[in-house]
């Protein structure tokens, strides 16, 4: 289900300048601007981006940037409007963790799913070498994880902190074994096809 842009998001779209993203503001630049934004303050955060629009991917002391404040809040209104504003959802913060981390960590499926969508990169990993897979298997967020694999995340790729993947970690719960299934079924190889040779041109089958 795609995130709608609703009331206070529209709000913003109306009193900020449609313009370009430029160069990443300052960090006391990207403080104010990541407050404005867990605080919901919306006019201060539309002065801003248009005083200069690229403040929209700035970053505070943590390196997080407004839509990682916006995700971490599960807040849809400024997730989907920053990202109309050219929010990069491939930023980093400094403990490297992703927008789509941050979904995974909080089970927000629709802002994962709007991710997705615009090609965050799934299987980026933090410097625990965490992806967003390991940390929604983790977190027990089947519905995260079922779109992850749909996108293509490797169940196998394993972290820094117990060298252990997704698949690895889901074996060990014993309290969520959808999650488990959802990863074995989406590796599940099909059986392999047998080839019969043809009696003649007109009798060619591939059971």
């Amino acid at each position: 289900m795609r995130m709608k842009v609703v009331n206070l998001a529209m709000a913003l779209l109306l009193s900020a300048a449609a313009q370009p993203v430029l160069a990443q503001g300052s960090v006391s630049d990207g403080h104010a601007f990541v407050k404005a934004v867990r605080d919901r303050d919306g006019n201060k955060v539309g002065e801003m981006l248009r005083a200069r629009p690229g403040v929209v991917n700035a970053r505070d002391d943590k390196g997080e940037t407004g839509l990682m404040a916006a995700i971490s809040q599960r807040d849809q209104d400024f997730t989907a409007y920053l990202l109309s504003q050219g929010a990069d959802p491939s930023l980093v913060a400094r403990n490297g963790d992703t927008a789509l981390i941050k979904a995974a960590r909080i089970g927000y499926a629709d802002a994962a799913h709007y991710l997705l969508d615009l090609r965050a990169p799934v299987d980026a990993s933090n410097r625990m070498g965490e992806t967003a897979l390991i940390v929604a298997v983790q977190q027990r967020q089947a519905a995260v994880v079922k779109l992850l694999l749909a996108a293509g995340a490797k169940p196998d790729k394993t972290d820094n902190a117990a060298g252990l993947s997704a698949r690895e970690y889901a074996k060990r719960d014993t309290r969520s074994r959808e999650i488990l299934a959802l990863i074995e079924g989406a590796t599940k190889k099909p059986p392999a096809k047998t080839f019969v040779p043809p009696k003649d041109a007109a009798d060619f089958t591939i059971k």
